[in-house]
This record gives structure tokens, sequence and C-alpha cells, in this order.
């Protein structure tokens, strides 16, 4: 990764929500946005991780997903993603709805903001907490860890395939990535989008971090933000030459 020198302080910005207030901005309009799963639309559950590495015998620094793909034989992959998937089922049991998230999600849509989900985890585990939280609200297309043909965070495909399905021409410049972790940051960041850390325990260390645009506390707080107008505290964009992406 570049050092901190070779990156350009932008903000991102989008237009205010409220008809009332649009007519004064001149901010690109928000055409949507994509949420994680674990820790942003419920609470976190991170107990299920060190679960899943001691069940695979792997260490901390090892990605889990990265670990399973790496495995030699499809008979190895199978039986070690059915050991992760045991553990998500367990603890899907125990899953709880983030503090506003009912409230954020009336607001937009409300607003006809259109929303999708990315995530690693999943099917079964995001159904559970759609049906049982959720269960009136629409998030097309939800991508996750099985969807044939796309990459996991923190690689963008996903973000990138919701944008193309929304019709969307320059990639996720129009859209907000709302997750708690830095794969959500990167891939959110990388896909051309503003991001939104949800603040938890654990990754407060985050908050500076060049793929943050913005941190909250509560899901409802995007409430105010957007009603009024999109604006990111500071950013790093990707290499100010051709290369990168703004």
């Amino acid at each position: 990764m570049a050092s901190l020198q070779n990156y350009t302080l932008r903000q991102r910005r989008f237009a205010p929500l409220n008809p009332a207030n649009l007519k004064s901005s001149d901010a690109p309009q928000l055409k949507g946005i994509v949420f994680d799963v674990d820790g942003t639309l419920c609470l976190p559950q991170n107990y299920m991780f060190a679960e899943m590495r001691a069940a695979l015998g792997i260490s901390k620094s090892v990605d889990i997903l990265h670990h399973i793909a790496r495995l030699p034989t499809d008979e190895e992959r199978h039986e070690a993603s059915n050991k992760v998937k045991a553990i998500e089922r367990e603890a899907m049991q125990h899953q709880e709805p983030q503090p506003g998230l009912l409230e954020l999600m009336d607001y937009l849509e409300e607003r006809g903001v259109k929303r999708a989900l990315c995530t690693r985890n999943f099917k079964t585990p995001v159904t559970n907490l759609l049906q049982n939280h959720l269960p009136t609200h629409v998030f097309l297309p939800i991508i996750t860890r099985e969807t044939p043909g796309l990459l996991p965070k923190p690689d963008p495909a996903g973000i990138l395939h919701i944008a193309n399905e929304w019709g969307l021409v320059n990639g996720g410049g129009n859209l907000i990535m709302v997750g708690d972790s830095l794969d959500d940051m990167t891939a959110g960041h990388t896909a051309g989008a503003a991001t939104v850390l949800l603040l938890n325990d654990h990754n407060g260390h985050l908050k500076e971090h060049m793929h943050t645009d913005l941190c909250i506390e509560k899901l409802n707080e995007l409430v105010g933000i957007l009603e009024n107008g999109f604006t990111g505290n500071k950013t790093r964009s990707e290499r100010s030459s051709a290369e990168g992406r703004v």
C-alpha cells in the first residue's frame, strides 16, 4: 500500500434527501446504500470468528475465507465450509438488531433510496435477520460469499455488481457503503463509493483510516446526515495519478 504522502485529501458529498434542501446543493445525488450484515444490521457477534478459527486450526492473522479457498481438495473445502456454517447457524439464533435499524430503514424507504446487502456471511443467517427484524423491507440484490462469480470483500466486486444491477454507469460513485470492518471500508472505497463506519468496541482504530469517510455510533444518525446532505469528514482518494480511482 502506498504511503499517505501519495494520497490526496478530499470530501465525499451527496445532495440532501430532503426535497426542500435539494435546490441549494450542487452535490451529486445519492442513488443507493449498500449495507454489511453482521455487526452492521445486527449487533456484532465477534466470538464467531474465534470459534471458526479454532474449528479450522488457524491463527487470528489468517483470513477464514481465504484459508478455505486455498485448501487443496474439494472435500477439504466442503468440510471446512460446513464447520464455519455450523457456527454461523448457531450464532444466528442470537442475532439482535442494531439500535436505530428500523428507523433508518423506514426513512430510506420513505425517501425512495435503494438498498442492497453485501456480506461475507452465507445466505441463511442473512435471511434469518431479514425475516425476524426487517420483514417488510426489500434489499436487492443481496450479495453473500456464495454469490457465483464474485469475490468476497474486501474485493469491490460485490458493490460494483450492485451498481451495475441498478444501472449506474460510474461504479459506486453515487453509493454509500455502510459497515463495521476494514473489509467494508476497503471494498466500498475501491468501488468508488463513500463509506460510513458503524463504530463498536473493536473498530475505533478505523476512524482515521484512509478508506473511512464518516463514522456513526448508531444507524439512525444517518437519517439527519442524509436529510441535510452527506459530507464526509475526510478521506484519501486513491493515487492522484491516472492509475488511481477517484
